[in-house]
């Protein structure tokens, strides 16, 4: 007998061996994804050429449920079209060609009574509407955390306390997690629904992150030494909706201390330790204009670290708000220019938006705009480093220029504007397609802070160009399988 059909008969048998009391799911999910890219993430180059792919994502999850506890794992494979040999043999290392596969969840969750339980093991955490903790559902990898959250569910009121600690291996010394973007994390979140239209959340987040540190008391020649450094995310979230009118809005501050386990940070006064302090607030009003058509408009703004203050007081804070674990994509435009993965010069971010949703029976459509700005200086090196040429090429005196290198030389916080299109109608009975075409229209600052600029032997060398038409177009076909949902109340034997 071979290995599939030794795992069919194993699923069958278990699943007849289901006691009554329990639930047994075995779902799936399968969604192939077309993109194209130029000007994605980035502003375009002239010099690069557009690129053009399929990625797939493949999920089985299973799922049981009893009296006393949940137990779920994901399987998940993550590969792009052609990454793969046609023919694999057994022996062949799929990681190598550009593929993923792995346990995506793999949790238990003890029941202990009607209002307690505890969550463990690799999961997804979503909270609230997942600006600092989310499962990134739109990447294909998506995000999970390996972690215990001790949960609390009674009336209209929640409470999650979550906990995560990253090691490396199971090591005989040492407690080091460089293979994740945090080394522990606690946090504290409650939610409570005060009435049918009005709901509000806290959190509270104790971030772990390890510092590169050469001064260790302990330090050896040729060993390099981590501290962990933690800070503090603390805000909320209010939520109102009555009718066709719906609004939200949300509040943190970051401080404490930053961890960063490539960068030593140190001044003319010696080590010091990186402190944080930032901002993050926005506002969203949405009205049902009819059935079918709802407008959405708001702002949220994000706190950066100014690129022309010098003050050494200054220059020892982060001063500009990091989203951890939210979903990204889902805020600030869907060509991910911002806190996905891309960085922007630290300087933060302003972004006011109007959204446009028409949902009919069979399909839906959508038109959002992003006006973007920075809300800390950008610094104009193109600028500073043209005028220093032309006065040293005129034999002119170079001290004024210099003089004023930072306090004369900003440029336009204006960042550009994005424009996104989304679709989606249902293919076949149980199939859904989903698509969508965006454009930045990107400022000289925005290519600038990108590092896209005119290259040497240019006239206009060292400043952001911004010739290149930014297009990204994606379109995705969705399965979703149910292969078996035996539910408490069925007799399976």
């Amino acid at each position: 007998m071979n290995l599939s059909k030794k795992i069919t008969v194993g699923l069958v048998m278990f699943i007849l061996t289901i006691p009554t009391y329990a639930q047994f799911t075995l779902d799936g999910e399968m969604r192939p994804r077309f993109e194209y890219r130029h000007g994605f993430k980035s502003v375009a180059d002239s010099a690069q050429d557009p690129a053009a792919f399929v990625e797939q994502r493949t999920r089985l999850n299973f799922g049981y449920k009893t009296e006393g506890y949940i137990f779920k794992v994901v399987v998940q494979d993550v590969h792009v079209w052609g990454s793969q040999p046609q023919l694999i043999s057994t022996y062949s290392q799929l990681n190598t060609t550009g593929t993923y596969l792995g346990i995506h969840e793999a949790w238990g969750e003890a029941l202990m009574d009607e209002n307690w339980s505890l969550k463990f093991g690799r999961q997804e955490i979503n909270l609230d509407d997942h600006r600092i903790f989310g499962n990134v559902g739109w990447a294909q990898q998506a995000r999970s955390h390996d972690g215990a959250i001790l949960k609390f569910n009674k009336n209209k009121f929640k409470m999650d306390f979550g906990v995560a600690y990253n090691q490396d291996k199971a090591a005989l010394s040492k407690t080091e997690a460089q293979f994740g973007t945090y080394k522990a994390f606690q946090y504290l979140w409650m939610h409570n629904d005060f009435s049918e239209n009005f709901g509000a959340s806290l959190l509270f987040l104790n971030n772990g992150k390890e510092q590169l540190d050469y001064d260790s008391t302990n330090a050896s020649p040729g060993v390099i030494y981590y501290t962990d450094n933690y800070s503090q995310t603390i805000g909320t979230r209010l939520a109102y909706k009555k009718n066709k009118f719906a609004a939200n809005v949300a509040a943190y501050i970051q401080t404490g201390v930053d961890g960063n386990r490539a960068v030593y940070y140190s001044d003319r006064d010696g080590e010091y330790e990186k402190e944080i302090s930032g901002v993050n607030f926005g506002l969203d009003l949405s009205y049902k204009l009819t059935e079918k058509f709802t407008a959405t408009a708001g702002f949220e703004y994000m706190s950066g670290q100014s690129q022309t203050d010098t003050n050494a007081s200054y220059l020892r804070v982060n001063h500009a708000f990091t989203p951890f674990y939210g979903t990204n994509h889902k805020f600030n435009g869907l060509m991910d220019y911002f806190y996905v993965g891309s960085g922007h010069g630290n300087v933060g971010l302003q972004d006011i938006f109007l959204k446009l949703n028409y949902k009919a029976e069979k399909f839906w459509v959508g038109a959002d705009v992003h006006m973007f700005s920075a809300t800390a200086d950008v610094w104009d090196g193109y600028k500073y480093n043209k005028d220093l040429s032309d006065a040293i090429t005129a034999g002119q005196s170079t001290t004024s220029i210099m003089d004023k290198k930072y306090t004369s030389y900003k440029m336009n916080t204006s960042l550009g504007t994005e424009i996104d299109f989304t679709f989606g109608f249902n293919l076949a009975k149980g199939v859904a397609f989903k698509g969508g075409y965006s454009t930045m229209l990107a400022t000289e600052t925005l290519a600038y802070l990108k590092g896209v600029t005119y290259g040497a032997g240019n006239k206009n060398a060292g400043q952001g160009r911004t010739d290149q038409m930014n297009g990204w177009g994606w379109a995705m076909i969705i399965i979703q399988p149910k292969f078996v949902e035996a539910k408490k109340e069925e007799k399976l034997n």
